[in-house]
């Protein structure tokens, strides 16, 4: 599966590049928002994808926390 493949690429990563990761896809949410309001997007499953990929990287962070 293609989700299970990106979670196994995010646990391979340090904690620093998981952080770069999680603020990109922030900004990347942010613009999507922006683009939904100014009737410019035309993919807009693509906000639940970031906002589902934000989750991800902020359980992996909490998981490598942990440990």
């Amino acid at each position: 599966m293609k989700t299970n493949k990106y979670v196994k690429d995010l646990q391979t990563k340090t904690a620093a590049e998981l952080n770069n990761e999680l603020v990109a896809a922030k900004k990347e949410l942010f613009n999507l928002r922006f683009q939904n309001a100014t009737n410019q997007l035309d993919n807009t499953s693509r906000i639940k994808e970031v906002r589902k990929n934000i989750a991800r990287i902020q359980t992996v962070m909490t998981q490598k926390a942990a440990e």
